[in-house]
């Protein structure tokens, strides 16, 4: 059955762009920081869901725009309305808020966030959400939850957060709404490494340029697992992992890898 094409899709509320099966996601409103609105909300969420049947895309690096990455849900667009809503229409919202995780944790396809100045409030979610992080030194990224007078429960971060930087960690900046320095992510496992401003774009594309040339069907089954295994005992995670890895053996990449050592080449893959 053939897969989506996604190269061609023309969003309205961010910019996207296919390159080399790299697909590089900016918001586009750099003059406010990049805030988020109902409809980009909305639209992020389907495009995410849609990377699950795409054939042209591997890997993902959501990039900064205008040294922002993202300052949270527009507070004119998103929390002004907000308020004058009654209780169906915010568990409507909140709901569609939470199935953009949901849709980028079952994309399919390992996604890099790239983090330069604030990545806060849903902006800082959404580089929760994403498999690799990376940041400037002046990357600053809150929970800001409370500090707008909510919980800080929002988008699953308290089930995700503790598992990236620990349970008092997490607890501390969704209690607070305090601001985490980029050397504080790094140091607590939040962010994989720290680079220059203008080395961040070139050194999110290139993690990304190794995972796309792996074995990309295999990378998927390892998102999966990652995400998975969270609810399971060691036994169901173990055996869960045996038939994974038993669906991978099938594949030709597992099999190109063999004739490659074979042959003291190294093996080029093709994600089938």
């Amino acid at each position: 059955m053939a897969g989506k094409t996604m190269a061609g899709l023309k969003p309205a509320h961010f910019l996207w762009e296919v390159e080399d099966r790299i697909a590089r996601v900016r918001l586009d409103r750099p003059e406010r920081k990049n805030p988020l609105t109902f409809d980009s909300y909305a639209e992020l969420r389907d495009t995410f869901r849609a990377l699950v049947y795409a054939d042209d895309v591997d890997a993902v690096a959501f990039l900064p725009n205008g040294g922002n990455f993202c300052s949270g849900g527009d507070v004119h667009d998103i929390i002004g309305p907000l308020v004058a809503m009654d209780m169906k229409q915010l568990l409507a919202f909140t709901r569609m808020t939470g199935d953009l995780v949901k849709a980028m944790i079952h994309c399919g396809k390992p996604i890099i966030a790239a983090v330069d100045g604030v990545a806060v409030g849903a902006g800082a979610i959404i580089t929760m959400a994403s498999d690799i992080r990376i940041a400037t030194p002046g990357a600053k990224t809150a929970f800001l939850f409370t500090r707008v007078g909510l919980a800080g429960c929002d988008m699953g971060a308290c089930a995700v957060l503790p598992r990236i930087i620990g349970q008092g960690r997490a607890a501390e900046l969704l209690y607070t709404g305090r601001t985490m320095s980029a050397e504080e992510g790094e140091r607590w496992g939040y962010y994989n490494r720290l680079v220059a401003a203008d080395a961040l774009e070139a050194d999110a594309l290139e993690i990304a340029r190794r995972i796309v040339s792996g074995p990309t069907f295999a990378h998927g089954i390892t998102k999966t697992q990652l995400n998975q295994e969270w609810s399971m005992s060691l036994d169901q995670a173990i055996e869960s992992e045996a038939q994974a890895q038993a669906i991978c053996m099938q594949t030709r990449d597992f099999e190109r890898a063999y004739r490659a050592f074979v042959a003291k080449q190294t093996p080029v893959f093709e994600g089938d």
